[in-house]
Order: structure tokens, then C-alpha cells, then sequence
């Protein structure tokens, strides 16, 4: 079943530790890929020194002010696509969650042909790469991942444990243990 609009609607932290396991589902031209999410990211409003919603509203982040369950993509070091999921409470300004990676289930030898590589585990185990090999850019941004639409989340595997750990690739606020992972080994 689809996540809910309910589901994003909660604290960002715990809505980054309960996507883990969850299925993101990618379709494009009559294909389609999914993958089990084995790790994200959380990323609050203000009080958040690594998040882009850390000060102002600026065109790139208001995605992450407004509701929640919508895609938040951005473009970054010049490169990389990232996929991210508004998620925040009703007391919360803004909030989304990166997803960092997933394990490949279908559509693997699309995202193999995406990728240019042959390694599953390294298909899509960065936020890069799983744009890369899912066909993610800027338009995927702004889209209600709570209907199946082109990206949508769904139910997917119950994790038995979750890794929690500092954010990856940031300067500030690495206190934080807000990156949630799993281990693909453990279950596939």
C-alpha cells in the first residue's frame, strides 16, 4: 500500500527511521524499478544548521515548508540529483528526509543500463547513485509521493534492527544522529 499523507506527517526523525524498509517505486515509459530503502537521512527546519530550511525560504527549499509526502529534489555539487521526502509535524516549519539508498528489486537491469555498471550492491547505495539508476532529476521535484504517480513510497520489508549514526557529508550539526540504515546482507 502507498504511504499516507499521516505518514509524513510526524516528526522528521521518526519518519527517517520508519522509511527504512519501505519500497520506492520509480516508473517511466511503461518501466518500472523499485527498490527497499536501506538508508536516509533527517533533515529539520531551523533549529537544523544542515538543512537547506535552516534560515529563509529561498526558491530552492520552500518544497520543504509546504505539505508534507511531496518530492523534494535538488541538484547538487554540480552533479548529483538528490531524492528527498517532506516530512514534519504540525509544530515543525519544514523537514524532509534524503534518501540515501536502496536495494534493487525490479527493473535491475534498467538501472544497471543507467548506471553503467554491473554490481548490484553499488547500483544504488548513495543518494547519486539511486537518482542515476532510477532516472531521478528536477522532473521528479514537487511531486505527491503519496500517489502513484512517476515516484511514489509504499509498504515494503519489517527491518529487524536500524542503524542509527551522524549524517553523512556535512559540516554542520554532525552531532546529529539522524542517518537510518540497514544492512542489505541481512536480508536479501
Amino acid at each position: 500500500m502507498i504511504l499516507k499523507k499521516e505518514f509524513y506527517e510526524r516528526e522528521t526523525v521518526t519518519v527517517a527511521k520508519q522509511l527504512i524498509g519501505k519500497t520506492l517505486t520509480r516508473k517511466i515509459q511503461g518501466t518500472k524499478m523499485t527498490g527497499i530503502i536501506i538508508e536516509t537521512e533527517a533533515y529539520r527546519g531551523k533549529n537544523d544548521l544542515a538543512s537547506h530550511a535552516a534560515t529563509n525560504v529561498t526558491k530552492r527549499n520552500k518544497i520543504m515548508f509546504g505539505p508534507v509526502g511531496m518530492s523534494y529534489v535538488y541538484f547538487t555539487y554540480g552533479m548529483y540529483f538528490m531524492l528527498n521526502v517532506v516530512a514534519k509535524s504540525k509544530k515543525q516549519n519544514a523537514g524532509a528526509v534524503l534518501i540515501r539508498g536502496i536495494y534493487p528489486q525490479d527493473g535491475i537491469k534498467i538501472m544497471i543500463k543507467n548506471r553503467g555498471i554491473k554490481d548490484v550492491n553499488k547500483i544504488s547505495n548513495g543518494p547519486g547513485k539511486l537518482t542515476m539508476a532510477m532516472n531521478i532529476s528536477m522532473k521528479e521535484n514537487n511531486i505527491d509521493l503519496t500517489k502513484k504517480l512517476s515516484v511514489y513510497i509504499s509498504d515494503g520489508i519489517i527491518p529487524k534492527k536500524i542503524n542509527r549514526l551522524p549524517r553523512i557529508g556535512i559540516s554542520k550539526a554532525i552531532d546529529k544522529k539522524w542517518n537510518f540504515s540497514i544492512n542489505p546482507k541481512d536480508y536479501f
